[in-house]
């Protein structure tokens, strides 16, 4: 799938990738319509991720912590954390993806309380059909953009991430 006018794009956001270094205080307008770009495609994305996590019988947090398993380096704890969720939030969870039988679960041999969790054959399966969901959108979606079109986007990304972080350890 070809995107007309893409070649008018990289020379614009290369441009002001190029140029931000020189570049005068950007105009105030195009900094909220770059913000409301942000926010639409942030909202598309959770949108996105609501869709294809219903698509295999799973709320979007089920997906969240059926993933954090497939890694095995699950901790429910540190799940919660960084997500900034409660224990027993993520525990209610896990509740649902054992009932669903997508988790096994086992007791640490040295220590009763702590507890093991792997995807079942079940959840192997469903995280299987979600990344292959997911594939097919990132190919449909991103893989004719021009390699430097994704450069610098990245580009962009990481500087407004640094720039943003940085704001919030500050302030």
């Amino acid at each position: 799938m070809a995107w007309d006018g893409r070649e008018v794009f990289l020379d614009k956001l290369l441009s002001v990738v190029n140029y931000l270094r020189m570049a005068p205080a950007t105009e105030t307008r195009d900094i909220h319509r770059a913000i409301e770009l942000l926010q639409r495609l942030t909202d598309l994305f959770q949108v996105r991720r609501r869709e294809l996590s219903a698509r295999v019988g799973l709320s979007e947090a089920q997906w969240r912590v059926l993933e954090e398993i497939a890694s095995e380096h699950f901790m429910p704890s540190m799940f919660a954390r960084e997500r900034q969720s409660t224990p027993a939030a993520v525990s209610k969870v896990l509740r649902q993806l054992l009932d669903k039988g997508l988790v096994e679960v086992e007791v640490a041999a040295g220590d009763g309380r702590q507890r093991h969790y792997r995807l079942s054959r079940h959840g192997q399966v469903t995280m299987e059909r979600l990344r292959g969901y997911r594939e097919r959108a990132i190919a449909e979606i991103w893989s004719d953009l021009p390699a430097e079109q994704v450069a610098a986007f990245n580009v962009l990304g990481d500087a407004l991430v640094a720039r943003i972080e940085s704001y919030r350890d500050a302030d």
